[in-house]
């Protein structure tokens, strides 16, 4: 079963997240199949890149979002990712 979640990156106090395709059972940071996007919470307003486009083709292939990429889904400003 997948699963589209966050990753974290960054230094530490310094975070920024990852919104991985990844196996439901693997390591939070552990090997995804696919970055769809990144979440930035340091900017003001946090800085939210989906590529709507894989997120939507993982989804019909079967993968559940967590609930924080669900509320982002959600949300109208969350701005594409560059290709």
């Amino acid at each position: 079963m997948l699963r589209i979640r966050l990753a974290r990156t960054g230094a530490k106090k310094k975070s920024t997240y990852r919104v991985v395709v990844i196996d439901r059972e693997r390591a939070r940071d552990g090997r995804f199949v696919e970055i769809v996007g990144h979440y930035n919470p340091r900017h003001s307003p946090p800085e939210i890149m989906l590529n709507r486009e894989r997120v939507d083709y993982w989804i019909g292939r079967g993968a559940q979002p967590s609930e924080t990429v669900q509320s982002f889904l959600k949300k109208p400003h969350a701005s594409p990712a560059p290709a």
